[in-house]
């Protein structure tokens, strides 16, 4: 359960981003993205289960998990579209057309570099998508309010916030093991600040700047999955997304919240399975 290791890195433009593949080399590739305030780790499973037929990439987003966290670095969704294009161009898959599935925060950042970056998809699913407005928790809304405040916090009490947040996208609740790998990172003498730098780069409006019209410009076939019991981004975006992407499938996942890949991950699997057959 908490063996995760990426093992290889690139320096990107907003600073070292950990990685590595799982399956055969030259098989065809599939790249998964993590959302906020989590990291590659949420994939272990899923992405151990697609390893059967594709070569699959995973990474940390800079300022995330096991990637570089810095003062003063960008972690903004514009940048981290940016980097995505870069490691495609680094893993030699710019003319491949990979599949990619994203989660929360990686969703945008997919849809991003398609529709600014020109970059080709194979097919697209995401998972749980930041894409429109009404994306958010309260606590997320609370925290980029006041993360100055938040940012001064006792490390006791920084912990607890972030167990707390963290813990509320599941639905029925996550073993104490994932969630403890899923905080660690965020509660280091690097970690603490980046938690608070991520949402304040990311505002509730970043994501404005792609409108109804940007996505009716996706031109890749497109699964748009959610949890039905989300309490963090509303499941009712997952039916306006899908209404725009043209002929874009959606599927459901009962009794599972924001974090799909812990609530129903061999669910997940199997749906991505049928999608990328």
């Amino acid at each position: 359960m908490t063996q995760w290791l990426l093992d290889r890195s690139y320096r990107s433009t907003s600073g070292e981003v950990r990685w590595t593949t799982l399956g055969e080399d030259g098989a065809p590739p599939l790249v998964l993205l993590h959302g906020t305030p989590f990291s590659s780790y949420v994939w272990r499973g899923v992405a151990r289960a697609l390893a059967a037929r594709f070569q699959v990439y995973v990474w940390d987003l800079p300022g995330y998990g096991a990637s570089e966290m810095s003062a003063g670095q960008d972690v903004s969704l514009a940048r981290q579209a940016e980097v995505f294009t870069e490691l495609l161009a680094h893993w030699g898959l710019s003319d491949r057309e990979p599949t990619v599935v994203a989660h929360d925060f990686g969703g945008y950042v997919a849809l991003r570099a398609h529709l600014v970056h020109g970059v080709r998809y194979g097919r697209l699913a995401l998972v749980g998508p930041t894409a429109l407005p009404g994306w958010g928790s309260a606590t997320y809304r609370l925290l980029g309010e006041h993360p100055d405040v938040f940012s001064q916090l006792p490390p006791a009490l920084h912990r607890a916030l972030v167990t707390e947040y963290i813990s509320s996208a599941s639905s029925p609740g996550m073993h104490p093991a994932v969630l403890e790998q899923l905080v660690a990172p965020w509660c280091t003498e690097r970690g603490q600040p980046a938690f608070y730098r991520q949402i304040e780069q990311n505002g509730l409006d970043v994501t404005a700047d792609l409108t109804q019209e940007e996505y009716r410009r996706v031109a890749t076939p497109t699964l748009v999955t959610w949890g039905a019991q989300d309490a963090w981004n509303p499941v009712t975006l997952a039916h306006d997304l899908a209404a725009m992407i043209p002929g874009a499938r959606l599927h459901l996942f009962g009794g599972a919240g924001h974090l799909v890949q812990e609530d129903a991950p061999a669910e997940l699997a199997a749906v991505l399975g049928a999608f990328t057959a």
